[in-house]
Formats: structure tokens, C-alpha cells, sequence
């Protein structure tokens, strides 16, 4: 039992190292960091990457970063009064969510699953002998959207809305004279991120604005797939930054003017909040838990997704509807202040202290 009073609630995070640029290993380096010196949270953190000797290997790497892996929890989980447990979905959720559950429960630790995926459904209807008894072993569930609370709901599983909050300090809101054609995509290479569809989209923008310039900030499977599309559509002005850092994403966001995104299974992209900060307007799939951060023709517009041509249209539109766009902007960056740390912080300080009493 923790004593509020005089001594901080110890909480452990167990999430992806920042090795692997990502949604919630940003988000987990901004909670460390965010709690850093608080006077009433001390917070750790535990890897469930671990770096090995045989990290260039591809099995051997994968055997000794899960034996190095289930040391660390068994050798470091005792000290803490809360563990919080960064969750992705399916195979993810067996390898690097289960471990630090079952230590927890050894040493009688409350444990918090942090879940972050959009395929929550489909992770729960495709491992049934897994994810819902496993999922209710956890002495809470929170999760970054309402979206996934209402998905946990049908399950007949309580999930607590805890917002992704963004540094606002370094995802500087910039006014915007006038939008200009240059757009921002920073969604990793991965098949349900669906990037080459904002190629596609751009393809057709660029008909109409020669001059229009696409980013493509990120990194992952699909990396040579995209780059040959892009050479096949003849694309213009389309620069891949690659694997960049917070820091140089910061700097992305104020050198561009319109969010591209194109997701064919999402939450809630920190990467849409960090455009409503930095005052970029919002052009998106209508995926997953998108509906409920993005208002459509208030904070951003959508469409449907696979609509690679609606999404090409809207943006064209804002462009050649300046005024609209502006008022787009101002509206979205008014609701940044849900997601900003003053908020969030009250909300995990209390769901700390509640579950060390």
C-alpha cells in the first residue's frame, strides 16, 4: 500500500524503446518525460525491445530479446506499485503485453494495459482463447480514444479514455497566410497504414497545382513498394525523409501546409493532433477511431476510406477555399487543448494514486 501522502506512487512503463519511432513509443517517452521530477509519480522505464549481442541475427535476436526480456520484468517488477503496459494487438500482444502480466501477478502488482491499436476487433475475434480472458486479468484498461472504449463496451470490458497528449511546446502553432500546395504525410510503411494511397491522392493534386511538393516522412516494409509507386505515377516534388526524429518531425509540420492521411485501420494518430497543433488542416480516411478526433467540416474533412480520389478532391478544395481552410484550422487547434499535458496529467495522477492505495 502506497501512503499518498508522503511517498510517490512508483509506476513502471513497459513499452517499445525509441528505437522504434512509433505512436506509442513517442507517447511513452513523453510520459517519462512529462513526470519527470513530479512530486507525486516516480516513473521507470522497461523496454520490451531489449537490445541483445545477436541483434543482427534474425532468430537468435528474437530468442535472447525475449529471455532478456523476462529477466528484466522478473528482476525489476517487485519495485514498482503500478505497471503500465504499452499494448499493441495479435502477435504483439502475446510477446510484449502477456509477459509483464504475468510477472505482475506473481508479485502482486496492479497492472495497467495501455491499448493502442485500431484492430482491437479483430485482435479480440481472431484470438479468442487469449485477448478476452487475458484482458480481464488487468486491474484496468486504458485507452487513448473513446473509439476503443466503445469497441472494449461490445466485449462487455470497461475501458478508460485517457487522451494522447502532445508537446505543444515543440508542435508550434504557425498562422498561415495562405496554404499553400505542400503536403505532409508521416505515417510508417506498413500495409494498413496504406501510404501509397496519399501517392495516388497526390498524383491527382498535382494535376491540378504543378508546383504542389509531398514529404513522406517514415520507415517500415513497404519503403522500396512505395518508392516505385511514386517513380510509376510519375510524381513530382516528392521527397522521402525517411526515419526521422521528433525533433526534425517538429520542423516537418512547420515547413508544410496541408496533413495527408490515408490509414486503412487506425485510433488515434498522435500524428493528426500534432497537425491540429502546428496548424496544418486535416485531410482523412474516415478509419477507425478517426470519426471521433476529427469532426468532418469543422476540424478536418474526410472520406471514406480507399476513396484515394475523394481525398485528392477535399484537398484541392481547402486549397482553392482559403477562407474555409483557415477557419478549419482555428477550429482544430481550439481542440488541442484536450490533449494537452495540464489535462492529461490529472488523469493518470489519479489513476496512479487510485490503484496504489
Amino acid at each position: 500500500m502506497t501512503d499518498k501522502t508522503s511517498k510517490k506512487v512508483k509506476v513502471l512503463i513497459v513499452a517499445t524503446s525509441m528505437r522504434v519511432i512509433g505512436g506509442q513509443s513517442i507517447q511513452a517517452k513523453r510520459l517519462l518525460d512529462a513526470f519527470e521530477n513530479d512530486s507525486q509519480v516516480e516513473m521507470s522505464f522497461l523496454p520490451n525491445n531489449p537490445e541483445t549481442v545477436f541483434q543482427n541475427i534474425k532468430y537468435l535476436r528474437t530468442i535472447f530479446a525475449s529471455l532478456k526480456f523476462w529477466w528484466s520484468l522478473l528482476t525489476n517488477i517487485y519495485r514498482f506499485d503500478v505497471v503500465q503496459v504499452f499494448s499493441s494487438a495479435t502477435t504483439g500482444y502475446m510477446i510484449a503485453t502477456l509477459p509483464p502480466l504475468i510477472i505482475s501477478k506473481i508479485y502482486g502488482r496492479k497492472v495497467v494495459l495501455n491499448y493502442h491499436s485500431g484492430e482491437l476487433a479483430h485482435h479480440i475475434e481472431t484470438w479468442k482463447k487469449t485477448a478476452l480472458p487475458t484482458m480481464r486479468k488487468f486491474d484496468c484498461i486504458v485507452v487513448p480514444s473513446q473509439f476503443l472504449v466503445d469497441v472494449f463496451a461490445k466485449y462487455d470490458l470497461k475501458a478508460k479514455a485517457i487522451f494522447n497528449f502532445v508537446d505543444s511546446a515543440n508542435f508550434k502553432f504557425r498562422e498561415r497566410e495562405m496554404f499553400r500546395p505542400i503536403f505532409l504525410s508521416n505515417r510508417n510503411f506498413e500495409a494498413h497504414y496504406n501510404v501509397g494511397d496519399v501517392l495516388r491522392a497526390f498524383q491527382i493534386i498535382q494535376k491540378r497545382f504543378a508546383e504542389a511538393a509531398l514529404f513522406v516522412a517514415g520507415f517500415g516494409t513497404e519503403e522500396a513498394k512505395l518508392k516505385q509507386l511514386a517513380e510509376d505515377l510519375k510524381l513530382k516534388r516528392v521527397e522521402f525523409a525517411g526515419k526521422i526524429s521528433n525533433e526534425e518531425m517538429a520542423r516537418l509540420y512547420e515547413k508544410t501546409d496541408v496533413y495527408l492521411n490515408s490509414s486503412l485501420v487506425d485510433n488515434m494518430p498522435l500524428s493528426i493532433i500534432e497537425a491540429f497543433s502546428c496548424g496544418l488542416p486535416v485531410v482523412s480516411y474516415a478509419t477507425g477511431g478517426i470519426p471521433y478526433l476529427v469532426e468532418n467540416d469543422k476540424t478536418g474533412l474526410l472520406v471514406e476510406p480507399k476513396d484515394f480520389e475523394g481525398l485528392a478532391q477535399k484537398a484541392i478544395y481547402l486549397l482553392e477555399n482559403q477562407e474555409f481552410a483557415k477557419k478549419i484550422v482555428a477550429k482544430a487547434h481550439a481542440e488541442v487543448v484536450k490533449y494537452s499535458w495540464e489535462n492529461v496529467r490529472e488523469d493518470w495522477l489519479g489513476l496512479y494514486t487510485k490503484l496504489a492505495e
